[in-house]
């Protein structure tokens, strides 16, 4: 199974390319890396890991991506917990931004 993403700015209505994006899994011994990567141009991550069933926790580096705009942002990261249950199945984690706000959802 693979995990991706889309990170859209709502504050510009544009794809927030160069947001450091980071996949951990959920272990006895607590969160482990799973992956790293930067959206694209595009906003996206075609493939941000290959995680096996389980709790699996997404972060997303809002502030950096804020303040290389010379925006203020109250949420410097953003973590979205998730459950994968359904294994061979894809696994798409959207999120649309703004400085004071943001929402996600489970994508196809």
């Amino acid at each position: 199974m693979t995990v991706s993403t889309h990170v859209l700015d709502a504050t510009t209505g544009r794809p927030a390319a160069g947001v450091a994006v980071r996949l951990e899994s959920w272990t006895p011994a607590g969160w482990a890396a799973a992956g790293e990567r930067t959206t694209d141009a595009g906003g996206r991550i075609a493939e941000l890991g290959n995680p096996a069933a389980g709790r699996h926790r997404i972060t997303f580096e809002t502030g950096e991506y804020f303040a290389g705009r010379g925006i203020a942002t109250f949420y410097p990261e953003v973590s979205v917990v998730f459950e994968i249950t359904e294994a061979g199945q894809h696994h798409h984690v959207p999120l649309l931004l703004g400085p004071f706000g943001y929402t996600t959802y489970r994508g196809s």
